[in-house]
């Protein structure tokens, strides 16, 4: 009789099974809009609305509005707080007074943590569903997107000369800034990081972003009319920021004013050789020589003083510089994470 095997049965031993592995949540990219404001309470609101709505189309993403208010001395920032309030996508970073457009756009750029940074005005003359588009162009790989107007709702003085700035200014530099442009804008975040680092206080925003390279495109826009109120870039406004455009990325003045000690040395020359002339040839009519002399003496005052002019332009910015004061100081920033 066989002998029976009584020893126990060891079971199979079952490999444990690697529990699934956690699905991460996907990221959504976000958008950061920064909006400067400045007197803007006829249209704030107005602006809101139709910005909300404008995103509302695109749930894909996550957004976040900064609104910097440049010192507004109306009723823009009780408005700004409500909404801020209302919505919880909105942050107020509140000027402790005003700095000026272009630092507003700063101050945002320096704020802003999307994957993409869209720079626009809130008068409602760049609409909303434009930048949209801006995103749309950088999701096909651009770095920089720019709105390029394509017609505007301005004045025939107005559009006249920002035509002819904008041509004057790109030919006179090597900075290849786009044509009928402002600063309405997108930035990729590495631009964004990038721009943090220029800290000129006489800025000229957008042909910074020019000057700065990667991969740029354009949109193309029927800028419309201000929704309420008045331009905020009045006609002084515009040519100090004709100014810094000109002086941030040109030394075509400085040049201009060699080209015209040149046209004066050569007329104070041909002046010279008219009056040695008539004195020589013509002695009975050279007693009186007062008008000629009122000329040149006018002609080489007004110039010597356009020159200092300009050479005093190029020193202040040096002054401003070398002072090392801080871009803008900021009095609150509500809504968000800085809450207060």
């Amino acid at each position: 009789m066989a002998q029976q095997d009584v020893r126990p049965r060891i079971p199979d031993v079952v490999p444990a099974q690697p529990a699934p592995p956690e699905r991460q949540p996907v990221r959504r990219s976000l958008v950061s809009y920064v909006l400067p404001v400045y007197d803007e309470e006829d249209g704030i609101q107005a602006f809101h609305t139709a910005l909300a709505a404008a995103l509302a189309e695109r749930p894909e993403f996550d957004y976040e509005l900064l609104y910097v208010n440049d010192g507004s001395g109306d009723g823009s920032l009780a408005i700004l707080r409500d909404l801020a309030k209302n919505d919880e996508r909105v942050r107020v970073v509140d000027f402790a007074r005003n700095f000026g457009h272009q630092i507003a756009i700063t101050a945002g750029l320096d704020l802003a943590q999307g994957d993409a940074v869209i720079v626009m005005d809130t008068d409602l003359q760049d609409p909303p569903k434009v930048s949209l588009e801006l995103v749309d162009a950088w999701r096909a790989g651009a770095e920089i997107v720019h709105a390029r107007r394509r017609s505007r709702q301005d004045t025939a003085f107005k559009r006249a000369t920002a035509h002819l700035y904008y041509r004057v200014l790109r030919s006179s530099t090597d900075v290849d800034i786009p044509l009928d442009t402002g600063d309405f804008r997108l930035l990729d975040r590495r631009v964004a990081d990038e721009l943090r680092k220029y800290r000129e206080r006489s800025r000229f925003v957008r042909g910074i972003v020019a000057s700065m390279g990667y991969r740029q495109t354009e949109v193309a826009f029927d800028r419309d009319e201000r929704f309420a109120g008045e331009t905020k870039y009045p006609l002084r406004k515009m040519a100090r920021l004709a100014i810094d455009g000109m002086t941030s990325f040109s030394t075509a003045p400085l040049k201009m004013i060699t080209r015209l000690g040149f046209v004066v040395l050569a007329l104070s020359l041909l002046g010279i050789l008219y009056a040695l002339a008539m004195k020589f040839f013509r002695p009975d009519i050279t007693v009186s020589g007062w008008t000629m002399m009122m000329c040149v003496v006018l002609f080489l005052g007004g110039t010597q003083m356009l020159s200092l002019g300009v050479i005093g332009a190029y020193i202040g910015r040096i002054y401003s510089e070398a002072q090392g004061r801080p871009l803008y100081l900021v009095r609150d920033v509500i809504g968000g994470d800085g809450d207060r």
